[in-house]
């Protein structure tokens, strides 16, 4: 399981969670410790986190060819094998280094119980953003059913806390993923939403990367910009909903910021923002080209 170090958007434990559930003890040396077969388990169906880091596989990978896996993952059993609801790391990583079974703790957990342990194992991620964060909170609330302050109280935030990380969620398209990707602070996201005008937020947040504005010179812009002052933001140009479409699409397929601007003339160009030289090959790789 996550590293109990890390207490990034959760107040609670992962363990601490596990004994809020009847029968529920967290204590290893009480139960069972099973070695099951790899190929009769399948990942959280509600597990939310669908990328892992694959360096960081592969470390835990030769770790575990090493000395074996020292923590064994929690499943449930299902009708065709057994369901992970904590260590799915753990699993890939064994899967990586071709092992055949994995020590693990069966539980009985429903179908409610898995999707909360899903979504809050994720919010242990020591590389969380806040828009994955805020998506988390909002799965709870929706798919639970539940309001802010049960939220608020089963994590061990408070209520603004909680409420500052979803309104991230109103934030356009483009400038979450500056978010997400560590372009935009969360400080620089709570000011952008600080904007009256809604069309300009994207604008602003390119030149926040652009251009390295700091948060106080980012109020103060938003501030000039909300009360009309005589320098106020250049307004971009209307796109077509063709257009508006388009960059959705490029948007998804891509997990980076992309533009695309037109001429009068219908010429333009696309942009596609990279933050390394590995995700500039991950691109190029979805665009199906090979450098050598």
């Amino acid at each position: 399981m996550p590293n109990s170090k890390n207490t990034k958007g959760l107040g609670k434990g992962i363990d601490a969670i596990f004994s809020d559930f009847e029968g529920q003890n967290v204590d290893a040396t009480e139960e069972n410790v099973l070695d099951l077969r790899i190929d009769k388990i399948r990942p959280n169906p509600y597990q939310p986190r669908k990328n892992f880091n694959e360096e960081s596989l592969e470390d835990l990978s030769n770790s575990i060819k090493e000395n074996g896996v020292f923590q064994p993952i929690i499943v449930r059993q299902s009708v065709n094998g057994y369901e992970i609801i904590a260590g799915e790391r753990r699993f890939r990583a064994s899967k990586l280094a071709k092992k055949e079974t994995i020590p693990a703790i069966v539980r009985d957990l429903d179908e409610r119980q898995m999707l909360e342990i899903a979504v809050l194992e994720n919010l242990q991620r020591e590389d969380l953003s806040p828009i994955e964060e805020a998506e988390a909170y909002d799965t709870l609330i929706k798919k639970l059913k539940i309001t802010q302050e049960e939220v608020s109280k089963r994590l061990g935030k408070s209520r603004p806390y909680i409420a500052n990380y979803l309104r991230l969620l109103n934030l356009p398209t483009m400038t979450k993923k500056y978010l997400k990707n560590g372009k935009l602070s969360m400080g620089q996201a709570r000011t952008l939403l600080g904007l009256k005008d809604k069309e300009k937020i994207d604008y602003l947040a390119k030149m926040v990367v652009q251009k390295g504005i700091t948060v106080r010179e980012l109020e103060r812009m938003v501030t000039e910009a909300n009360n009309s002052k005589p320098r106020p933001l250049k307004r971009v140009p209307q796109k077509s909903p063709f257009i508006k479409a388009s960059v959705e699409e490029l948007i998804t397929k891509f997990d980076t910021p992309i533009d695309i601007s037109e001429n009068k003339d219908g010429h333009g160009k696309i942009q596609i923002d990279f933050k390394s030289t590995d995700d500039l090959n991950r691109i190029l790789d979805i665009l199906g080209i090979n450098i050598d």
